[in-house]
């Protein structure tokens, strides 16, 4: 088999993710790395055994790149996809696909035109507790579900926003806590509701008000398409980065995902069903331990492997819907639906 040869744009901390899950994944070779940052990038290049670029788009003209990943900030997403797509490329980007839902239909038209995949890093979704509440889904095991409720409090300094001005802007991030940090909490919802039928929420910034002009904390109610109703509430205001706390209520029991642990508990018995494991040294342990799944099975997919499947643009617009939703719930203070 061919080796597919793979590049990636983006020098920021995700990118150490994709690198080492590129190095697990069979007949795949990292051939490019590119950033702005001429020094920083050539030397993670050398590092790497790998070719350097400043200018993506003149890596875009190797036709030996078969795969673009994409870890830049959110505003540029768009046109990397658009111009990978254009030279023939497959593409994996990291979330958010695009900043707003109404993009979608240009990124899909693109994909089908170039006859050319994209996919989207909702790595939280091949967690182990994730994958182990799906099946107990799938299996109705404990009934009809009645709500979902989740809790996401994290901390951002000034700090984190000064070193990364793109960040905290609505032009350059899209928003910022609801399109970065809490985006995968709001998809793994919306995955276990099949689905969300309309909203309702409120956005603000308090503690990051004097840093950034976009929300550090966020609080919505929705209604799924299975029937169940969510609440759900997000700060990056709190001290440290807490655990993901997800309880999803059915008819005859709970399922509870707690510390990275997720158990079940129906009356008096209480049983642990799956853990998430700390990734092994590479990324930061809030980001889950997805992410060489999320690659290795987005490359089966390209290789018509019947384990690949991956998250496309229609699953991924799921979220940025959700998103966009909130905030235009926000300012107009009623309830919002969401149509396919």
């Amino acid at each position: 088999m061919k080796t597919r040869q793979a590049a990636i744009i983006g020098a920021g901390a995700i990118h150490t993710c994709h690198v080492e899950a590129l190095s697990h994944v069979p007949d795949v070779a990292l051939r490019a790395l590119v950033d702005i940052d001429s020094d920083k990038g050539s030397r993670l290049a050398a590092g790497y055994g790998c070719q350097f670029y400043q200018d993506y788009r003149e890596m875009l003209l190797d036709d030996a790149v078969d795969v673009v990943h994409i870890c830049t900030p959110h505003h540029q997403h768009k046109p990397m996809i658009l111009a990978a797509l254009a030279a023939g490329k497959q593409v994996f980007c990291e979330k958010p696909m695009v900043m707003n839902p109404l993009d979608v239909a240009e990124i899909k038209s693109a994909a089908a035109i170039a006859q050319r995949h994209v996919g989207v890093c909702y790595q939280n979704r091949l967690n182990p507790t994730s994958l182990a509440i799906a099946r107990c889904i799938e299996e109705n095991a404990l009934g009809p579900m009645r709500a979902i409720k989740a809790v996401l409090t994290w901390s951002r300094s000034g700090g984190y926003y000064a070193a990364s001005p793109w960040r905290g802007r609505f032009a350059t991030e899209g928003g910022s806590l609801l399109i970065n940090q809490a985006i995968h909490t709001l998809d793994l919802m919306q995955w276990f509701g099949q689905g969300v039928s309309r909203l309702k929420g409120v956005v603000d910034s308090t503690l990051l008000a004097d840093e950034i002009d976009t929300e550090d904390s966020a609080m919505a109610t929705m209604c799924f398409n299975n029937g169940a109703r969510g609440l759900f509430y997000a700060s990056n205001c709190h001290a440290s980065d807490s655990p993901l706390l997800l309880e999803l209520e059915f008819e005859r029991g709970l399922l509870r995902l707690t510390d990275n642990e997720l158990w079940q508990l129906c009356g008096d018995d209480r049983v642990k069903l799956a853990s998430d494991a700390s990734p092994d040294g590479v990324g930061k342990s809030y980001w889950g331990i997805g992410h060489q799944q999320a690659i290795r099975q987005f490359y089966r997919a390209l290789d018509n492997h019947p384990e690949g499947h991956y998250c496309g643009i229609t699953e991924a617009a799921k979220s940025l819907q959700m998103v966009n939703a909130i905030y235009q719930s926000s300012l107009l203070r009623k309830w919002v639906h969401i149509t396919e």
